[in-house]
């Protein structure tokens, strides 16, 4: 190695090494309450971080003397909130297709899709998609989610009936491999039947359709593996990428809002033989004893139904509109009384602090505060395996917490920083209210 490439290693290497020393790896928050939720809270608690992992929790815990220490007077601490089904960090997820643009006179016709025929297709199964692949550090609500107290997320690709495969992915780091904790968190699936053409075309035919890609795979994976043991007398089965994607799942999401849709969908799920989760699940304080009774678990939709801004204001909502947007905020009592494992979900929330907002509102309908902090920190990751890692606040866990100024379901609590992995985050500046139209003083917020 000559001179030159040797001293340009040496300065990458302290350059690395100041990078690195800019954070301390060794962090005590010192005389918080904490919300261990594993174990009881601890009123004046101490938590030590070291190298990106809590090293120890309790009162009166000796702290070494190269600790930097937080002072937690007036704060509290909580396992890092997670949200169990988004799609934060994958950049545009949410956005539509656009549609076709018409072609004008004398230019040239985009080519004809191919049409499909049936299930050997594969038409809108996406199974092969990661969203481990797809997710960027940079993502602008990555940020504003830590901002709002969140440190995970399970995100999902959504395109299509079969979308492709979720992700635990922590909510800092420099890099999208930092981000990733779990790159299989499950398959994303959808009874949509919008925007499909014409096959399959119907709920009936997206349920048909399903259970022949199931089919197919189980087909696939044994001619794999009998082309494996004997390639002489046995075909080389064509490759298939749907169905690979297929084999590879380990959990399946699938759709149920209404009482109608969870009794079908419980019905559906146990055929595939794979353990499944329901997602939305608004009505189902209608269903908490099939649920409890299937031992499915629920990632509830908090955007509770309510009445459209735009809607018209002579339309007369029928009795069920009614009943649901009343009881929709009852579901997670509802769940947490009959022991039905549940976590949250920020779909469709315009901004992740409406999640918290959201569960406020079941709170003052008689949600426990203690099963709402769990439903958004240890449940979700029992629901997604990942309770050895995440969750709680106990030793040998990643230090995700959420430290705030104030009960986390107070209007006036403000979330003083976050710890991912071990490394402090601290939420960034709110942006000033914009002046109302002809008037040049701040606009008031409803309530203020």
């Amino acid at each position: 190695m000559n001179k030159r490439l040797f001293s340009l290693t040496l300065g990458f290497i302290a350059a690395a090494g100041l990078a690195m020393a800019a954070q301390p790896s060794h962090v005590a928050i010192r005389g918080a309450r904490v919300f261990t939720v594993s174990g009881p809270v601890l009123e004046k608690g101490t938590v030590l971080i070291k190298d990106g992992l809590i090293e120890a929790v309790g009162e009166g815990i000796a702290i070494p003397a190269d600790v930097t220490i937080i002072d937690g007077t007036g704060l509290n601490v909580y396992p890092g909130l997670i949200d169990a089904l988004s799609t934060w960090g994958i950049p545009d997820a949410a956005t539509p297709a656009a549609p076709a643009a018409p072609v004008t006179p004398g230019q040239t016709p985009p080519p004809p899709q191919p049409r499909v025929r049936g299930p050997e297709d594969r038409p809108n199964a996406f199974t092969w998609v990661k969203a481990a692949d797809l997710v960027k550090a940079s993502e602008k609500q990555v940020e504003t989610a830590r901002s709002a107290g969140f440190t995970t997320a399970v995100t999902f690709p959504k395109q299509g009936i079969l979308a492709g495969h979720g992700a635990v992915i922590n909510l800092g780091g420099e890099t999208s491999g930092d981000m990733v904790v779990d790159p299989s968190a499950g398959l994303y699936t959808s009874f949509t039947t919008r925007g499909f053409g014409s096959f399959p075309g119907s709920l009936m035919g997206v349920m048909a359709y399903m259970r022949q890609l199931w089919i197919d795979a189980a087909y696939y994976k044994l001619a794999r593996e009998a082309y494996a043991k004997d390639p002489v007398t046995n075909p080389r089965p064509a490759y298939d990428r749907a169905l690979e994607g297929l084999l590879e799942t380990h959990r399946l999401l699938l759709s149920a809002t209404s009482r109608v849709q969870i009794e079908r969908a419980l019905r559906f799920g146990v055929e595939f033989k794979t353990p499944f989760v329901l997602y939305g699940g608004q009505a189902a304080y209608e269903t908490v004893s099939e649920l409890k009774a299937a031992g499915v678990p629920v990632i509830l939709n908090v955007k509770w139904p309510a009445k459209e801004k735009d809607s018209d204001p002579e339309e007369i909502p029928s009795m069920r509109t009614l009943q649901l947007r009343d009881k929709a905020p009852t579901t997670p009592a509802a769940l947490a009384a009959a022991g039905v494992p549940f976590a949250i979900s920020s779909e469709g929330l315009d901004a992740p602090k409406d999640v918290v907002k959201a569960l406020k509102k079941s709170i003052d309908v008689g949600l426990k505060p203690a099963d709402a902090i769990r439903a958004l920190t240890l449940s979700a990751a029992e629901i997604y395996g990942m309770a050895g890692r995440l969750g709680s606040i106990e030793k040998g866990k990643i230090a995700n917490l959420t430290v705030i100024k104030g009960d986390l379901f107070d209007d006036k609590a403000k979330v003083s920083m976050v710890f991912i992995d071990g490394k402090k985050y601290l939420p960034a500046p709110e942006a000033p209210t914009p002046p109302r139209p002809n008037s040049g003083a701040p606009a008031m917020e409803v309530g203020q």
